[in-house]
């Protein structure tokens, strides 16, 4: 059993042990695995005014990026990978509401530029290594490869 004395050394020691763990992972973590995993060499000023597009619309209002943001319309992590640049641009240089199953997306009409630096930060972001993220789907198939 421990006294009340021993106690609160065992609970400072562990917060002080815990602490010190805390901040040597953070430290580890933001000095060599997010700059090597968000390649942030390549971010130039077209990503960076791809990511002012996004937030200025309020994309993330309906779509996720990375896991975040609004489930109504399709996660766009890897879109790029998915779907192709010539995609993209058609979406986005629309000037109709593209309504793909019945939901509606906003005709932004973006113009040429607008499009190419959208396009810039998806590819960014669809470089970035995310552990994993979002896994790839597994399909069953109906061959027999016997």
């Amino acid at each position: 059993m421990l006294t009340k004395s021993s106690a609160r050394i065992f609970f400072l020691g562990g917060t002080i042990v815990t602490f010190v763990i805390f901040i040597g992972l953070s430290w580890h973590s933001l000095s060599n695995e997010v700059p090597q995993k968000t390649h942030e060499e390549n971010i130039t000023p077209s990503v960076i005014a791809g990511k002012q597009l996004w937030e200025n619309n309020n994309c993330m209002g309906c779509h996720t990026i990375m896991g975040e943001g609004g489930y109504y319309a399709p996660e766009l992590t890897k879109v790029v990978e998915r779907r192709g640049e010539a995609y993209i641009k058609a979406v986005l240089s629309s000037k109709t509401p593209w309504q793909p199953r019945g939901r509606k997306m906003v005709a932004y009409g973006f113009n040429d530029q607008q499009v190419k630096e959208l396009t810039d930060f998806l590819k960014w972001v669809g470089e970035t290594d995310l552990n994993g993220f979002p896994p790839k789907p597994k399909y069953k198939t109906s061959i027999n490869t016997k």
